[in-house]
């Protein structure tokens, strides 16, 4: 009885002081512990080699641990795929793996690896295919051996071919599950257009048209050494390393050059787009246009916007929209950016179904509000922060550092942009800001896509303008093919 008394005596004097203005204003204890600015940043730099075939190869030594990791990432990947085989990639870097090589199986793989507590592992993305493996420094010739047989002699066994297949099937059956990921998915078809490689998904028909053939012949257009870059990190010295590996790959002959396919985007007209899904009871809100690409020079004046206006629990959007309004479960967003193409501008909001157009209409009201009421310098400051106190963390070990410059390496970037980007963030104004504000986010140039439960809302999606029913039902299978029950 006493310590409750206690405890609500205790709370009594806690309101009391946060509801006293006065006392409040003062400055408080943690207000006065300096802070100091942040050190300039100078991570470990990679060697970088590359050999007369064209493979170029990054080292970076990291003695912490007796661990040897490694990763190929060989340019090609989704975007290239034909659209009437979409999902090539995805079974491509399956079955690689499980395929095992011309002397092994991927079973026997991994037994051998499994011995060893190493693993070798492959798989496919929308630019790039990779292959990489990690292993203790001990083990690093037999497993090495794997990796390099794996890269050159892949069989692609059609037992595990049709494994990889219906593991696709299972995911075409519920990419109408999860209304989050719907409305991700959608959004991306506004944006660039359905059959655009960045948008595009894989159905049940293109992904039974892929045949062992098909991956036999990706493989052979795209791995050549000039199509490699490979990056090593871990316990080894870089003079003995690169001897290792020109003797694995220096005589390797040269192959065709990969080129970027010729991409055009057709987004759809701004407007509203509804996806009804009646067993939910909140709503996925997305408002969506053409974002920039990293090289772009508002590139870093962008990232700060973003960061102040929704990028976290201090952003403008979380403050006003889920704090003060109690709309969201979560809200936030920017413009966003891709390496080599433009990416998304996305605001993005969950929320009541009862309350989705009000939630619509606070989020116009936000992007309106920033001609009247710009990024004031504290959001700024705030928003820096953030920033650069994340990033010492995004790359706080030699192996992410690693993984950041061979991305630089494979999109043309300088390879100083990492060292470059505390600085430039530093350097950002809040009249950059609000400059950045009102070149990209033009609210009648965005598409808006609400998916929910439309008996639910608060006033129908047709009370903001028109509305286009967005379809997306699941393309039936070709003959002959029977998914798995569940999965119709």
């Amino acid at each position: 009885m006493k310590r409750a008394l206690f405890s609500f005596l205790a709370f009594v004097v806690l309101v009391g002081f946060f509801s006293t203005p006065q006392l409040w204003a003062q400055t408080q204890p943690w207000q006065q512990i300096p802070v100091a600015k942040l050190p300039a940043f100078h991570p470990a730099q990679p060697k970088r080699i590359e050999f007369p075939n064209g493979l170029v190869v990054f080292l970076q030594e990291d003695h912490e641990l007796p661990m040897i990791d490694g990763t190929a990432r060989i340019r090609g990947g989704e975007r290239s795929v034909p659209a009437n085989k979409a999902g090539l990639t995805d079974v491509y870097g399956e079955v690689w793996r499980t395929g095992g090589t011309k002397t092994q199986t991927g079973d026997q793989l991994d037994d051998y690896l499994e011995q060893r507590a190493a693993k070798v592992e492959t798989g496919g993305g929308i630019d790039s295919t990779t292959v990489n493996w990690s292993c203790l420094k001990e083990n690093f010739d037999d497993v090495f051996r794997v990796f390099e047989d794996l890269l050159k002699n892949p069989e692609f066994r059609a037992d595990k071919i049709e494994i990889a297949q219906k593991g696709q099937y299972d995911a075409i059956s519920r990419q109408n599950d999860d209304p989050s990921q719907i409305a991700g998915r959608e959004a991306a078809k506004l944006v660039y257009g359905a059959n655009n490689p960045y948008a595009r998904v894989a159905e049940y028909s293109t992904v039974a048209a892929i045949k062992r053939q098909d991956l036999i012949d990706w493989h052979g257009k795209y791995v050549h050494p000039n199509n490699i870059i490979l990056g090593v990190v871990g316990d080894f010295d870089s003079a003995k390393m690169e001897a290792r590996l020109r003797e694995a790959f220096a005589s390797w002959p040269k192959g065709p050059a990969a080129s970027d396919p010729e991409i055009q985007s057709n987004p759809a007209k701004p407007g509203y787009y509804q996806i009804e899904k009646t067993d939910v009871n909140q709503s996925n809100i997305q408002m969506v246009a053409a974002g920039i690409t990293r090289k772009n020079p508002d590139y870093f004046a962008v990232a700060v916007f973003n960061e102040a206006f929704g990028g976290g629990f201090s952003s403008r959007l979380f403050g006003d929209i889920r704090t003060t309004k109690g709309l969201a479960y979560a809200v936030g967003g920017g413009v966003g950016s891709s390496w080599d193409h433009p990416g998304m501008l996305r605001l993005m909001m969950s929320t009541k179904s009862k309350t989705t157009i009000e939630s619509i209409q606070a989020l116009d009201e936000e992007i309106a509000d920033l001609a009247k009421r710009p990024i004031n310098d504290e959001e700024i400051k705030r928003a820096k922060d953030a920033i650069l106190n994340s990033f010492v963390f995004r790359f706080d070990s030699p192996a992410k550092v690693l993984q950041e410059k061979m991305a630089y390496e494979f999109h043309g970037y300088p390879l100083d942009f990492l060292e470059n980007f505390q600085k430039e963030i530093e350097k950002v104004t809040k009249e950059d800001v609000a400059r950045v504000a009102a070149k990209y986010l033009h609210r009648e140039q965005m598409a808006v896509l609400v998916v929910g439960n439309v008996s639910e809302f608060d006033k129908p999606l047709s009370s903001l303008g028109t509305v286009n029913k967005v379809d997306i039902s699941i393309p039936a299978p070709p003959p002959g093919l029977v998914p798995d029950q569940g999965q119709q």
